[in-house]
């Protein structure tokens, strides 16, 4: 998915600018759908039980930066343990 691709690396360079829908994406693409959707947050599930932690959350159309470095850290993990995927 070349769209996936070009969010990621956008989310490397700026993790302040990303967007919620983006993210999303992302974290469909690499972690399958959401085991929890509430109003503003998004919860999926890891291989692990400890950190990272893939939960993320809506702030007025834009990921929170500290979750997109979550997210980040937590793909590195999931390529590392089950080779790049992507």
């Amino acid at each position: 998915m070349p769209e996936v691709q070009t969010i990621l690396r956008r989310m490397r360079q700026n993790p302040k600018g990303v967007r919620f829908s983006d993210l999303c994406k992302v974290c469909d693409s690499y972690f399958g759908e959401a085991r929890q959707r509430g109003s503003s947050h998004r919860i999926y599930g890891t291989p692990w039980r400890s950190d990272p932690r893939v939960n993320i959350q809506n702030d007025r159309g834009l990921a929170k930066a500290y979750q997109v470095k979550q997210v980040l850290r937590a793909i590195e993990r999931l390529e590392e343990e089950h080779g790049s995927q992507r």
